[in-house]
């Protein structure tokens, strides 16, 4: 049981309802997305790119919702709204740590729940 998603295990058993190929499946599904909210919203970062930050964050914004990575989805958020009102400054920079270390933690929970 993690300390960071405790729910996250069941929410995944309960969608599953028994079948142990989907929660497989589903698993790996939801690794994939965070894996790729990680390296498109860091590209984005690098490159100072809002447009790739918004197709991210709108893409991966049910699975964060669904699976109660509420966190992570509030700190996505707390970005969207820094780089409205501020842009790519040193508070995004900031913001950016804190995502990153967030993301490691929920892929770091999916991949110990995928075994």
């Amino acid at each position: 049981m993690s300390n960071y998603y405790p729910e996250l295990s069941q929410r995944i058993l309960e969608m599953a309802e028994g079948d142990e190929d989907f929660r497989i499946e589903l698993t790996a599904a939801i690794y994939s997305g965070l894996s790729e909210l990680k390296s498109v919203y860091t590209l984005g970062f690098a490159e100072k790119d809002e447009v790739k930050i918004q197709q991210i964050r709108h893409k991966i914004k049910p699975t964060l919702a669904m699976f109660d990575f509420d966190q992570l989805a509030e700190t996505v958020q707390h970005g969207k709204e820094i780089l409205e009102s501020q842009g790519f400054g040193s508070a995004f920079e900031a913001h950016f740590q804190v995502f990153l270390k967030l993301t490691d933690e929920a892929l770091n929970e999916v991949g110990r729940l995928a075994k």
